[in-house]
């Protein structure tokens, strides 16, 4: 495994959409979907898209037990998601405070729906098919997004609500240094 560059904010790769995977279970995707947690383990974060790296794929990986750049988020299993579709369940929607490995040391309160559907495949070519709500469908949201070409600072509706994460949340720097 490999520990992966994560492009930042400003790399013209990061809005490009994404083309459907085709081939699964193969060594190649194998091998990128282990350095893709590697990379997301070692950056700690919660999720991390194929684009986020460099690679054009409609590939996303997520899931923690507990994280400390959240720290009251419930845990979220580890999931691959492949070529995925997203269907929102209802018309609710909440803000909750996003960050990104692309846009490190920022955060901003990002509107997303509540809950949702989400269908793909893994890396096997396996059928995924879940129910998310909360911090779950967050994730899975924001990262999609990246498969389409869209960085959480393009949701934000009140910036008066997006800055640096140690002046927006000091004590959460402070325990994440930790």
């Amino acid at each position: 495994m490999t520990v992966r560059t994560i492009l930042r904010m400003g790399d013209p790769r990061l809005l490009r959409v994404a083309p459907p995977v085709t081939h699964f279970d193969t060594p190649e995707l194998h091998t990128l979907v282990a350095d893709m947690f590697e990379t997301m383990h070692a950056a700690k974060g919660v999720g991390l898209a194929a684009p986020q790296i460099g690679i054009d794929l409609q590939l996303v990986v997520f899931g923690f037990a507990s994280n400390q750049r959240y720290p009251d988020a419930p845990p979220v299993p580890e999931t691959v998601l492949i070529n995925p579709v997203l269907t929102p369940i209802g018309e609710a929607m909440e803000e909750g405070v996003e960050g990104c490995l692309s846009i490190p040391g920022l955060r901003g309160s990002v509107p997303r729906y509540a809950r949702l559907h989400y269908e793909g495949f893994d890396q096997f070519g396996k059928r995924i098919a879940v129910d998310a709500e909360g911090f779950h469908a967050r994730v899975v949201q924001h990262e999609v997004d990246h498969l389409l070409g869209i960085l959480y600072p393009s949701r934000i509706r009140d910036f008066n609500r997006f800055g640096f994460t140690d002046v927006m949340f000091p004590d959460l720097e402070t325990k994440a240094a930790t």
